[in-house]
């Protein structure tokens, strides 16, 4: 007897969709597969549809990503839409908020300070989504996503799904090991503190005003290009080689903090990847110091 034929996905399905329309900085090639669920039931139904070695990308923003001219030759998941909620728990006597991974992290913010709790302010100053900062241990203003991580609930190849205790999840600066059978993550439980005379939301919203006067917000960018090497930062290093409103194509570093790379109209994924090794080369030139991208590359070249 021959196995009963699996349900359509209930959520948007395309081929061949061009990935400049889901990236901050606006280029990219087509996918292959793109898919937004309709819901958790729906990704976890979809994802059992696939072949074991297919490749996949998952996204929520699209910040922190390059995806090359030539496009992604695979499946791509974008989980902004369908994984977004978030709300407080009750775990022994003390208060958890629980995030979807499709959750904007400045949202996850705003939604702690509400609810008057501390620890998650830094997540205002992430251009992405909960699932990117616990996938890159993302961080804003001395803050990072792991330390403030409780467990997390991972998807797994087989569409099957499981929790992880912080504990067992070896994570450093910027970067994340994942189970081997972890295809992502669904969201987390994150540790938080009363804030009850709102003084650590007053900080977020001065660390807000800080970042809104000294970044490119608003601008076609993917959030830091590169990691702050070990004692220094990045743009300190990127400006005092002259690299401030360096141009290749329709990429240019940016005036206002020189680790945003920003696009213009017509700008092509090729010119920034070449900002990017340009960058890194004259900054090893001059100061000896190799820059580590943050941004994430993917995809064939055109």
């Amino acid at each position: 007897m021959s196995a009963a034929p699996s349900l359509a996905p209930r959520g948007r399905l395309l081929y061949g969709e061009p990935l400049a329309r889901h990236t901050t900085w606006r280029v990219g090639g087509p996918a292959d597969r793109y898919f937004e669920p309709a819901d958790r039931e729906d990704l976890l139904a979809f994802v059992r549809t696939l072949a074991p070695d297919e490749p996949l990308l998952w996204i929520g923003l699209g910040s922190n990503l390059l995806v090359r001219d030539g496009g992604f030759r695979g499946t791509v998941i974008c989980l902004h839409n369908a994984l977004d909620a978030v709300r407080c728990e009750d775990r022994g006597g003390e208060r958890r908020i629980h995030a979807e991974a499709g959750v904007h992290c400045a949202r996850l913010a705003k939604f702690a300070e509400r609810e008057r709790l501390a620890g998650l302010g830094f997540m205002a100053g992430i251009p992405g989504t909960v699932g990117g900062a616990l996938a890159m241990n993302a961080g804003a203003w001395g803050g990072e996503t792991w330390p403030r991580v409780e467990a997390a609930e991972l998807i797994l190849r087989d569409g099957r799904t499981d929790w992880i205790a912080a504990e067992a999840v070896h994570y450093r600066y910027r970067h994340v090991e994942l189970p081997v059978d972890a295809l992502g993550f669904l969201g987390a439980r994150f540790k938080v503190e009363p804030d009850p005379d709102g003084e650590h939301a007053r900080y977020t919203r001065a660390s807000l005003a800080q970042r809104k006067a000294t970044q490119p917000v608003g601008k076609p960018s993917a959030g830091s290009t590169f990691r702050n090497p070990p004692g220094d930062h990045a743009a300190r290093l990127i400006e005092s080689c002259g690299l401030k409103g360096h141009r290749i194509g329709g990429a240019e570093v940016s005036t206002q903090h020189a680790n945003f790379i920003i696009t213009q109209a017509g700008a092509r994924a090729a010119d920034v990847e070449a900002l990017i090794t340009h960058i890194a080369l004259t900054v090893k030139a001059q100061t000896g110091v190799e820059l580590v991208t943050e941004v994430r590359v993917v995809g064939e070249p055109a």
